[in-house]
């Protein structure tokens, strides 16, 4: 993912930080760094060692909740390999994190124990704090523990049962929805397990916003827009390939298509954009597929190394491809687990067409429109 850096490697998956993390480390850190520098020199002030000890306790409390956060991801990337289901990545965001499974379980038995597993690690950590925290605290003063204030165990309890909690909420894209869909899939049909479960979501996304204006938690209206395009965004994926099913490559590829050979410069790839053919480009070598040049690389090469630069030495000789004779719901999916904008399509060695994201959305427009003409 953009604008994110490798921070760590465990069980055979890559963490990694999005920039954007940044902004919540300036809510919690700077805030009493800033108070410290101001009150320098009142009367009353508090040595500026505190302040600095202050910001040195809230960073590690961020950096304990995105722990904690990795754990909840981590807890749905072992449950989706328990079904040979690969996570491609777990990234870290200022709102949570997301454990990027290859693909969803097709069981719906499945999918409940890989979207329960997340907040079960919440649930058992929350555990562990509280069973620590009575012997020393006691029962009395559970009401007044806060995720903002007390000490390490006290928030750290607090914001596990948040967080198991709000991830529990049926409404995509947390857990919560994917728990709703899959006990619904069990009797329902998929694609109308997941339209209820994304009905529901925006139904709570709706009250969420409405709470959210009438006590002025604008926090709360920015979640409700989340959750309501979490739901809508899911159920247009999933009646996508549902839409997709049965209908192999060959009928949607697009034949009519610009490659390029290894010796080309680039600028032969400009010229073909320019007249608007495709953004992606086969790269063939005595009829052989060998690469695919795509526009971000062909981007990166015309700004480090120019027009003239060789095809072949910024084309990616990595690549995935498509038969024709697959069926589009799966090519729909490798498309969105590659992160790739073009997929050849070959046989038998042989380079006959490509397919995109845009080409399958074009075609189920045209699709719908003929189901129209028959009824």
């Amino acid at each position: 993912m953009r604008w994110s850096w490798r921070i760590a490697r465990l069980a055979g998956i890559d963490v990694y930080l999005h920039a954007t993390f940044l902004l919540l480390l300036g809510v919690f850190v700077v805030p009493p760094i800033l108070y410290g520098v101001l009150r320098t020199g009142t009367p009353g002030a508090r040595p500026a060692g505190d302040y600095l000890l202050v910001a040195a306790g809230e960073l590690l409390y961020v950096c304990t909740i995105f722990g904690i956060v990795v754990l909840h991801e981590l807890g749905h990337a072992l449950a989706a390999r328990r079904y040979g289901i690969r996570t491609r990545d777990i990234i870290l965001l200022p709102i949570g994190g997301v454990a990027r499974l290859e693909r969803m379980p097709e069981e719906p038995i499945q999918e409940l124990i890989v979207a329960l597993a997340g907040p079960a690690v919440n649930v058992v950590l929350a555990v562990i704090a509280f069973a620590t925290l009575i012997p020393v605290a006691g029962l009395g003063a559970l009401g007044e523990w806060s995720f903002i204030s007390g000490s390490i165990l006290q928030r750290l309890f607090v914001i596990n049962v948040i967080l198991a909690l709000f991830n529990l909420l049926p409404a995509f894209p947390m857990d919560g929805g994917r728990v709703l869909r899959a006990l619904l899939a069990i009797k329902l049909d998929y694609v109308q397990a997941t339209h209820i479960a994304a009905t529901v979501g925006q139904g709570m996304a709706f009250l969420l916003g409405f709470l959210g204006l009438v006590t002025q938690q604008y926090m709360l209206i920015f979640v409700a827009l989340f959750v309501w395009m979490g739901a809508a965004e899911e159920a247009s994926v999933v009646q996508m390939k549902s839409a997709l099913g049965g209908i192999p490559i060959s009928r949607a590829m697009i034949t009519d298509f610009r490659t390029l050979s290894e010796n080309e410069p680039l600028g032969n790839a400009v010229a073909h954009i320019l007249a608007g053919f495709q953004q992606d480009f086969p790269v063939l070598e005595n009829g052989q597929l060998v690469g695919v040049l795509t526009r971000n690389d062909l981007m990166t090469g015309l700004t480090q190394r120019g027009a003239q630069t060789p095809v072949g030495e910024v084309m990616k000789r990595q690549f995935a491809t498509a038969d024709p004779s697959e069926m589009l719901n799966h090519v729909f999916a490798r498309l969105q687990e590659c992160e790739c904008h073009t997929l050849p399509v070959v046989r038998n060695g042989q380079l006959v067409g490509i397919v995109t994201m845009e080409n399958l959305g074009e075609f189920m427009m045209i699709q719908s429109a003929l189901r129209k003409v028959r009824t």
